[in-house]
């Protein structure tokens, strides 16, 4: 289950931001999608609504959100990046290399990881993101 547009707004004021109405866009035109969006579709889709937004606004709302794991942050490959409201709790991707879709799935298993890591190298680690590029059930029929 995702966070709602509700959650999003008091966590954000809860954190000391203003609720401008270009954020409150941001937040909507991403709640409202169900699929991940990359910042230039989510930019056109809330100059929809607010002609007269900019791209530096929408850039830096969803840094704030993604600081606050309010939403979620998909890397795609090279320099693409498409976000999501974040569902509770930590998880990570399947990415579909041929069709785009994105699964979300949970690993309980990588805290041990982490743990082990850090004894074994001394690294300190503050957050990890972990993503499966390949291809989709759909996309592996049609070949």
């Amino acid at each position: 289950m995702r966070l709602s547009e509700k959650k999003i707004t008091a966590s954000l004021k809860r954190h000391g931001y203003k609720l401008t109405p270009q954020r409150r866009a941001v937040i909507g035109a991403i709640a409202s999608s169900p699929d991940h969006l990359t910042t230039t579709a989510l930019y056109q889709k809330v100059r929809q609504d607010h002609p007269a937004i900019g791209l530096v606004t929408v850039y830096r709302t969803l840094d704030i959100l993604a600081r606050l794991e309010l939403i979620c942050e998909l890397h795609a490959g090279g320099s693409c990046r498409s976000y999501t409201i974040a569902a509770p709790g930590h998880h990570h991707h399947l990415i579909c290399a041929d069709c785009g879709e994105v699964i979300d799935f949970s690993g309980h298993y990588l805290t041990e990881l982490e743990a082990r890591l850090c004894r074994e190298t001394g690294f300190e680690i503050e957050g990890h993101l972990l993503e499966f590029i390949g291809r989709c059930q759909d996309c592996q029929r049609a070949t």
